[in-house]
C-alpha cells in the first residue's frame, strides 16, 4: 500500500496536470470559435461555387478540359488532412481509419499528407507519400490551399494521377466530427435540375465555354481543399477542447479518490498510535 508521502506526490502531480489541461481547454475553446466562424463563413461560397459549376456544366456538355478527363484509375492519389498535434481524442485516428478504408480499395495509391499526424502514421508503415504539408500554423490560409490545389491540378493534368480523393473530418458540431472521403478529380459537376430557383437556361459564353470552365474548375479544386482544411481545423480544436475538458474532470475525480485514500491511511495511523498509547497507559496501572 502506498504511504502518505507517495500519495501527496501523486496528488500534486495530478494537480499540475490539471492546470495544464484547464489552460489547453481555454486556448482550444478560443481557437475553436474562430475556426468555427471561418467554416460557417466559407460554406456559402463553396455551395454557390458548386451550384454555378453544376449549372454551367449542364449547359456545356461536350466541353473538354484536363480536369474533366476520365481515365482508367491506374494511379490513385489520396489527400489525407489531419492535424499537426494530438491530445484531441480520436480525431486523427478517425481520419486515418477512413483513409485506410480507401487504401484497402486502392492498395497502390499515392498519398498527399496534410498534417504531421497523418504523415507520421503512413510514413512509419511504409506507404507511398509523394507530397507532405506539415507545420501550416494555427490558421488556415487560402494561399496554403492554393499551393496544395495547384500541385494536385498539375499532377492530374500531367497524367501522374488518374483519380484523386480527399479524406478529411467534417465539422458537424462541437461534439461531432464526421470523417469523409470525397472524390475530387476527375471533376464531376452536379447536374442542375429544373425548379423554381434553378432553371436550365441557354448561356452565351465570352470568350468561350472552354475559357469559362478553365476558370471555374481550378477554383473548385482549390476551394474543396480549402474547405476540407477549414473543416478539419475546426474539428480538431473542438475535439481537443472536449478531450481537455474530460481530462480535467478525470483529474478531479482522481484527486478526490487519492485524497480519501490518504485521509483513510492517516486516520488508521492515528488510531493505531492512540491505541498503542492507551494500551501502554493501561499496562502501567
Amino acid at each position: 500500500m502506498a504511504n502518505i508521502r507517495d500519495l501527496r506526490r501523486r496528488i500534486k502531480s495530478i494537480k499540475n496536470i490539471q492546470q495544464i489541461t484547464k489552460a489547453m481547454k481555454a486556448v482550444s475553446a478560443g481557437r475553436m470559435r474562430r475556426a468555427q466562424d471561418s467554416v460557417v463563413a466559407a460554406r456559402p461560397y463553396a455551395k454557390r461555387l458548386i451550384d454555378v459549376l453544376g449549372r454551367v456544366g449542364s449547359a456545356t456538355r461536350g466541353v473538354k478540359h484536363p480536369l474533366l478527363e476520365v481515365r482508367e484509375p491506374n494511379s490513385v492519389a489520396i489527400v489525407v488532412i489531419t492535424a499537426d498535434r494530438g491530445l484531441c481524442g480520436g480525431f486523427n485516428a478517425n481520419v486515418i481509419r477512413k483513409a485506410m478504408q480507401e487504401l484497402k480499395e486502392h492498395p497502390n495509391a499515392s498519398l498527399v499528407c496534410i498534417g504531421r499526424k497523418g504523415r507520421d502514421f503512413f510514413r512509419k508503415r511504409g506507404y507511398n507519400i509523394v507530397q507532405q504539408y506539415v507545420g501550416l500554423g494555427e490558421a488556415v490560409s487560402a494561399g496554403q490551399a492554393k499551393e496544395i490545389g495547384d500541385y494536385i491540378i498539375q499532377k492530374y493534368s500531367s497524367g501522374e494521377f488518374d483519380v484523386v480523393y480527399v479524406v478529411y473530418s467534417e465539422f458537424v458540431n462541437v461534439l461531432v466530427q464526421k470523417p469523409l472521403s470525397v472524390k475530387l478529380l476527375p471533376a464531376e459537376p452536379p447536374k442542375a435540375e429544373a425548379g423554381d430557383d434553378k432553371k436550365l437556361v441557354e448561356y452565351i459564353y465570352e470568350p468561350s465555354a472552354e475559357e469559362v470552365m478553365s476558370a471555374l474548375l481550378p477554383k473548385y479544386v482549390v476551394n474543396t481543399v480549402f474547405q476540407g482544411m477549414l473543416e478539419s481545423k475546426a474539428g480538431f480544436y473542438s475535439a481537443q477542447m472536449t478531450a481537455m475538458d474530460n481530462a480535467t474532470k478525470n483529474a478531479s475525480e482522481m484527486i478526490t479518490k487519492l485524497t480519501l485514500t490518504m485521509n483513510r491511511i492517516r486516520q488508521d495511523a492515528i488510531t493505531k498510535e492512540i491505541s498503542e498509547i492507551v494500551g501502554g497507559a493501561a499496562a502501567l496501572e
